[in-house]
């Protein structure tokens, strides 16, 4: 289990305890800095002869604009780049565990949203919500253009909109935004809700039908247009290789 922070994290591990009898391991990293994801992979490697599920669940809205440790703008380098350069350097390890899956958490925030990988990392119409959709976006992108990398070789990407739930993640999205999130959050649904497709995604007892969809619910659901677009998301997995370093 991985989290940013020591604190909030080892708290996570003893509900797990609790709930589920079994304490997981932990591990920390910071996903605003991609050398930090990588220390965390190699972490990951030495300790886990298999990795049979990854979900990559990490995100955030920020309420204003900044850079990772990188200079890349905070939203895209948490919410995407930090999640698929922890996939390709764990790849290698799950495919030596087919059957494995890679389940990566979208949002239909990505509606709307418009992408143009080559200012993704500087964008020029910055706001919190439209850098936030914008990453969503790259979500369904990036997990699309996974499953068709992995077709036949056993590992299922996949990636799913968990439902409007009442996290912390909205809190500080700034202005109006954050305090229509306020208002909303006590009649929305609980984290264990939002957990549910993530999980369904992970036990499925067939995940091949899920290869590269979008699942809302236990349904496969269509994205919008840009989110299908695959010569969007071959150009997407260019840039990010490039911002990466792989």
């Amino acid at each position: 289990m991985v989290g940013r922070d020591r604190t909030r994290t080892e708290a996570a591990r003893r509900l797990v305890a609790q709930r589920s009898g079994q304490t997981p391991d932990i591990a920390l990293a910071d996903f605003g800095s991609l050398s930090a994801v990588r220390r965390l992979a190699g972490e990951l490697l030495a300790q886990c002869p298999r990795i049979d599920v990854l979900v990559n669940n990490a995100g955030l809205i920020s309420p204003r604009r900044e850079n990772s440790a990188d200079g890349i703008e905070l939203t895209l380098a948490v919410n995407h780049l930090a999640s698929f350069l922890l996939t390709n350097l764990l790849l290698d390890r799950l495919k030596a565990s087919v059957p494995a899956r890679i389940v990566t958490v979208a949002s239909v925030a990505h509606k709307g949203a418009r992408l143009d990988p080559a200012k993704m990392a500087d964008p020029p119409d910055w706001t919190p919500l439209s850098a936030y959709g914008r990453s969503k976006l790259c979500n369904i992108l990036f997990a699309r253009a996974l499953a068709r990398r992995l077709d036949g070789t056993g590992v299922v990407a996949s990636c799913l909109h968990p439902g409007l739930i009442g996290t912390q993640i909205g809190d500080r999205a700034g202005g109006f935004a954050s305090l229509g999130w306020r208002i909303a959050k006590p009649f929305l649904k609980r984290p264990s809700s939002g957990a549910a497709t993530s999980l369904f995604l992970a036990t499925v007892p067939d995940p091949a039908p899920y290869a590269g969809a979008y699942v809302v619910g236990k349904a496969i659901a269509e994205p919008d247009p840009a989110a299908r677009d695959d010569r969007l998301g071959e150009r997407l997995w260019t840039e990010s290789a490039r911002l990466t370093g792989l």
